[in-house]
């Protein structure tokens, strides 16, 4: 039985209210507003714990900083590689993929988790602005 901490309940409800998928340095930050004498150590702790409990998803990025999400339901992940930001992935996981890896890896397979990686629509945005215009038009009729 697990002893129930104030601190690491209150990471896990501020998890809840951020959609951004923050690193251990931004909860650290922001669960300091509310326990400033908090260490950095002991949100890393709670945090690992969380994910080995199942209570919160931790996601290891290709930057190397893992990110954490309140939301353990299957779902996938896009990550930019220009300003960094993690977004979810509206669309439903695919469950067979499991059952179609098992037929090439004969190990046993309990889950998946899908990363995508490119340009969020922000930074494809600002991209585009700052594109000559004859390029634009080249990547907008290439559907780009």
């Amino acid at each position: 039985m697990l002893k129930y901490s104030r601190q690491r309940e209150s990471i896990k409800e501020l998890l809840k209210t951020r959609h951004d998928h923050p690193t251990a340095d931004t909860v650290y930050m922001e669960i300091r507003k509310q326990y400033p004498s908090i260490s950095l150590g002991t949100v890393y702790r709670n945090l690992s714990l969380l994910a080995s409990l199942g209570e919160i998803t931790k996601i290891t990025c290709i930057d190397g900083a893992d990110r954490f999400d309140a939301d353990t339901h299957p779902h996938y992940h896009f990550m930019c590689t220009e300003c960094g930001c993690v977004d979810d992935i509206p669309m439903e996981p695919i469950g067979s993929l499991d059952d179609l890896v098992n037929n090439f890896y004969h190990g046993q397979i309990y889950g998946h988790q899908t990363f995508f990686y490119g340009l969020c629509p922000k930074c494809l945005d600002r991209a585009r602005h700052l594109m000559p215009p004859d390029a634009r038009e080249e990547n907008t009729a290439a559907g780009k």
